[in-house]
């Protein structure tokens, strides 16, 4: 995931804001239940990526409006943990309804703001939605464990809500990341206030209508807007009890760091570089196609994006094809029918991608295929990056390095698996890693030697669905417990563990005398 500033924007606002224009499109705050213009005097300006047409402006929410959003979530945090996992589960029933229902009104929000193609931003919402099916089995995964410890005792455990807790989304998913943290925050009986990221926050904003929709409570979700100022009040505050966050590694360890020194849980995914390593054995077909999809989906603006590959032995002969379906993809504006790529979220998203890609030519690399420079015909001023293609590339070298986050793939020559697997491991970062192979011995080396989180076989992004969790590792990933899933509740949840002691002798028949009591 991306440095400080192009996911969560932690940089101060100032720079580029401005004063809500009478009449602009501005974005609502979402507390108690109830949608509300912000008394804000700093905006920024929401851009659509493929025009740079304005579409909103963002509040920095005030310390009034944030003080209002925590006080409401805490004032609703009594009343609904007390619902039980059966009504709770409920909730997350209709909700999943309401998403599927809305599901093409999301997506063209996500289309308009973040740039995705329309297929994509579906898939967008379909893996968020994942999760709020998986969280209607809430009364499953709160269910505690029970031991007869002695005679007439026993022990038993409770899992029960922290309290207050927050999200802090980044650009690149605007639906389904909200969706990894309050729908499992909610349905473990939590309240939440949310900070979708200032770039795209439509999305988040229609799910909020959506919880209100379907009766969810006031106050039990709360959504407040900003950058900075925000982030460090939710880190702060003490009645927020979790922070969990999705971004970049700057704004990931300052979260990670000042939510901790504050007594907070927190779990934090932050920054990537997915490998796939590709043997001469594999399916030639299945694996090219799959690494093009991989790296130049969503214009490579994923955390979990193919973004290098290590062709071995005599796979290095298959990178001019690599090259050729590339080429291949239509790079235009997300709603244009048979769009493959699409623009990158900002100008200097765009700049600082085309700037890696020049220092991979200056340090040695060849540039197999540029994409620098595509305009499409009817997006001449969109911020279009075209599926890039950097061989010859070293570990060495900044295009290496750094997360590109953008179309852009890494190729990477190896002599053979161990040699492969070494440069794997030797990457600071290990959120997932894929092998394509017809060798089950080769998969089965790879699985136990490689260190990353989630691994692929035969498979480019190795994201788990929703029954499991997302497991990022390595410099990927601050925190003890993973999103969503069982970790995920285990994240939002606290045991309580109970002894109780009921003697049998309590529970003896005596019957009722008529005679005279007697002392003895």
């Amino acid at each position: 995931m991306i440095a400080l500033g192009a996911r969560v924007g932690l940089r101060s606002l100032q720079r580029r804001s401005v004063h809500a224009a009478a009449g602009a499109k501005t974005t609502k705050l979402f507390i108690n239940g109830e949608f509300g213009e912000s008394q804000a005097s700093t905006w920024l300006d929401v851009v659509n990526p493929a025009t740079q047409e304005l579409v909103t402006r963002v509040p920095q929410s005030t310390a009034h409006e944030l003080e209002a959003a925590a006080a409401s979530a805490q004032a609703a945090f009594g009343e609904w943990r007390r619902t039980s996992a059966l009504a709770r589960q409920r909730k997350m029933l209709d909700l999943q309804q309401a998403i599927r229902d809305k599901t093409d009104v999301l997506a063209r929000s996500i289309v308009e703001e973040q740039g995705k193609v329309l297929g994509d931003a579906r898939g967008d919402v379909m893996r968020g939605l994942q999760v709020v099916e998986d969280m209607a089995s809430i009364t499953h995964y709160m269910q505690g464990t029970r031991l007869a410890v002695a005679a007439d005792m026993e022990t038993y455990t409770v899992r029960e809500p922290l309290g207050v807790v927050a999200g802090i989304c980044p650009f690149n998913f605007p639906a389904m990341i909200p969706l990894w943290m309050f729908p499992v925050a909610l349905a473990t009986g939590n309240t939440c206030v949310l900070k979708p990221s200032e770039r795209d926050p439509g999305a988040a904003m229609l799910l909020a209508q959506l919880c209100n929709d379907v009766g969810i409570p006031r106050g039990v979700l709360n959504v407040v807007h900003g950058a900075r100022e925000t982030v460090d009040f939710l880190t702060a505050d003490a009645r927020v009890r979790a922070v969990s966050f999705v971004g970049g590694d700057r704004a990931g360890r300052h979260i990670y760091e000042r939510a901790t020194q504050h007594g907070k849980r927190c779990q934090a995914n932050l920054g990537a570089k997915n490998h796939a390593i590709v043997l001469p054995d594999a399916n030639k077909e299945q694996a090219l196609n799959a690494i093009t999809g991989a790296a130049f989906g969503a214009a490579g603006q994923r955390c979990m994006a193919l973004s290098v590959a290590v062709f071995v032995g005599g796979a290095q002969a298959w990178i001019d094809e690599v090259v050729d379906r590339a080429r291949a993809l239509r790079v235009d504006g997300g709603l244009e029918p048979g769009a493959d790529v699409g623009p990158m979220i900002t100008r200097e998203a765009l700049a600082r991608a085309e700037r890696l890609v020049q220092s991979a030519s200056d340090e040695g690399a060849r540039i197999a295929l540029d994409g620098r420079g595509v305009r499409p015909a009817k997006y001449p001023r969109g911020n279009f990056l075209g599926p890039t293609v950097i061989d010859r590339a070293t570990p060495a070298m900044q295009c290496y390095r750094e997360e590109i986050f953008g179309p852009v793939l890494v190729c990477l020559r190896a002599d053979s698996l161990d040699d492969a697997l070494a440069l794997v491991n030797a990457n600071p970062y290990g959120n997932g890693a894929s092998i394509f192979t017809r060798s089950g011995a080769s998969a089965a080396k790879f699985q136990a030697d490689v260190e990353a989180g989630q691994v692929g076989i035969n498979v480019p992004i190795p994201v788990p669905l929703p029954m499991f969790s997302f497991t990022g590792n390595k410099a990927s990933f601050l925190g003890d417990t993973n999103f969503y899933g069982r970790s995920g509740v285990s994240f939002y949840t606290q045991l309580k563990t109970v002894t109780s002691l009921w003697s049998k002798a309590d529970a003896d028949d005596r019957q009722a005398t008529v005679h005279m009591p007697t002392i003895h």
